[in-house]
């Protein structure tokens, strides 16, 4: 069954309920969509919500309006928004007309919006006001692209608007025939080193994300998930797609600041919060700054958060758990490459083994192998391979990278992971982010695990390995300080002394932390910012 026809069972059973809802500090108000004419102001929070009925229709029109300007089955047809209301109407609208979506990151040059328009062979692009000039370079470079379509109020020359004609289409589902088998989309790696792959899922994918996520967190229709990351991933959105199931509302909040989040948890009575680690950690720094007073909010709905995209310390669920006690925990490893989320799942019930990704999730096998795709011991560390019925198609035009990572139905992640005695998986760290010093390996995650643990000042650290002529490598820790704490090197050096000694950073570096919209790291950044002994040696004050 596709997708789409969840969409279509929501709308007959709770038609008049809102499904959708963004709330958006600070938006302009005269950008109020006419098709969502539901909409308040609260404060300096813009909020616009839309209900099921509408939310089927609009997909409805958008399916009819692509199909009447030439889109068939199979056309990939690109989305460039931030996160708004109208971005799960247009996803659902262009996979109900047999079309293919293609998700575009937010943070793309024009450059990358054209490497991405052209690799994916998309047809036709969504676009909305943040990107006018960045798509007004690339409009008449990309001739394979039939329309641009505008999703906003002041719609630019060189394309349609899609606010003026999405009403002149009909809401009746076109009906188009659509199989598991089917292509459905095709979203993009994180692309941090380099142009990104773009990775083909059919329809089984999306509907086994809905499967897992609602298997894993059992959402009933009374949930109500809010949704922070960007809808281009494939990591909240499908974390929603257990609500969707179930007709749960989605609250998609433009902003990441602490109180943003607790405030709009608390109104929109939200019991369902999804974070990215740096999120809950500023989420509990500002709580024990006394900037939040959890007493003036109302988060007595709030039953489950959850983390994933990245490795989550241990500390920083203990100091959840003692802010809020009542809240379950969980956290969920995927891939873009597994539809994101629940290919390996923790499980609330699994608290006590917190720091672990879990075991295989609903519907999934997992191992963990040698270079030699032979499986390894309990404790021993291999690279972890998933199989299920979520693992893409292919990585679209590139059968040389598709099969390095696919074999025999399994994903080999290039992610580094070990099983312990009782069957949970750790993640060690990336296979590209092993560090090899003096014919040693470190998994920097297992470093910087620790030194959270050992030095409450940290908030953010990131373990690279940068050349060194005698080792080969040596481990340096970029450190980001709390705000109002203080850390020194001599401190960083004494707590590393409680590590074996080939584990210890040689260098202490102190900088902010980059991050990917998505939460990761991005340790390729921080290698070539740091790259030559002599940056080192600035950033630290060291002497080589």
């Amino acid at each position: 069954m596709p997708i789409t026809e969840i969409l279509k069972k929501n709308a007959e059973l709770y038609g008049s309920e809102v499904s959708l809802v963004e709330v958006n500090p600070g938006a302009d108000t005269k950008m109020t969509w006419r098709e969502f004419a539901l909409t308040q102001a609260t404060g300096t929070n813009y909020r616009r919500e839309i209900t099921w009925k509408e939310f089927n229709d609009t997909a409805s029109r958008f399916a009819n309006l692509l199909i009447a300007n030439g889109v068939t089955k199979g056309t990939k047809v690109a989305i460039l928004l931030m996160n708004c209301i109208e971005w799960l109407p247009i996803y659902f609208g262009i996979l109900r007309a047999g079309a293919i979506a293609v998700p575009l990151n937010y943070r793309y040059a024009a450059d990358e919006i054209k490497y991405c328009l052209e690799k994916a062979d998309a047809e036709y692009i969504a676009f909305g006001p943040e990107f006018i000039g960045r798509c007004e370079q690339i409009a008449d470079k990309v001739p394979t692209v039939k329309m641009w379509l505008y999703v906003g109020e002041g719609c630019p020359a060189f394309a349609e608007s899609y606010n003026r004609i999405i009403n002149c289409f009909s809401k009746k589902d076109p009906e188009i025939e659509i199989c598991d088998s089917d292509d459905g989309a095709i979203y993009f790696s994180s692309g941090t080193t380099g142009f990104p792959k773009a990775i083909l899922h059919a329809h089984e994918s999306l509907m086994h994300s809905c499967k897992v996520e609602q298997n894993h967190h059992g959402q009933t229709h009374d949930d109500v998930f809010l949704c922070i990351p960007p809808l281009y991933h494939t990591g909240a959105k499908m974390h929603w797609f257990g609500s969707f199931l179930v007709g749960g509302k989605a609250v998609l909040l433009k902003g990441t600041t602490p109180e943003l989040i607790i405030s709009t948890a608390s109104q929109e009575k939200c019991s369902i919060v999804w974070l990215l680690v740096p999120w809950a950690q500023d989420v509990l720094d500002a709580i024990e700054r006394g900037e939040i007073d959890l007493t003036k909010y109302d988060l007595s709905r709030w039953r489950l958060m959850h983390i994933g995209a990245q490795p989550v310390p241990p500390s920083l669920i203990q100091r959840w758990k003692k802010v809020f006690p009542n809240h379950d925990y969980d956290t969920n490893y995927g891939l873009s490459e597994s539809i994101g989320p629940g290919c390996v799942h923790l499980g609330c019930e699994n608290i006590d083994h917190v720091g672990a990704i879990g075991k295989a999730g609903y519907g999934w096998e997992v191992k963990i192998v040698d270079e030699n795709k032979n499986e390894v011991k309990k404790g021993e560390v291999g690279e972890l391979a998933v199989k299920g019925p979520g693992v893409m198609k292919c990585y679209y035009k590139d059968e040389e990278a598709t099969n390095e990572v696919l074999r025999d139905g399994w994903l080999f992640t290039g992610d580094m992971a070990e099983e312990d005695k009782d069957g949970f998986i750790w993640l060690v760290d990336r296979k590209k982010d092993v560090i090899i010093t003096g014919g040693e390996n470190l998994y920097p995650v297992q470093i910087e695990n620790f030194l959270r643990q050992q030095l409450p000042a940290i908030k953010d650290v990131a373990v690279i390995g940068l050349p060194d002529k005698r080792l080969g490598e040596i481990a340096v820790a970029v450190i980001e300080i709390k705000e109002g704490f203080t850390l020194t090197e001599d401190d960083v050096n004494s707590a590393s002394n409680g590590l074996p000694r080939y584990k210890r950073p040689r260098k202490i570096i102190f900088a902010d932390i980059p991050r990917n919209p998505t939460g990761k790291i991005e340790k390729p950044t921080l290698r070539k910012r740091y790259g030559s002994e002599s940056l080192v040696a600035e950033a630290t004050g060291a002497k080589m």
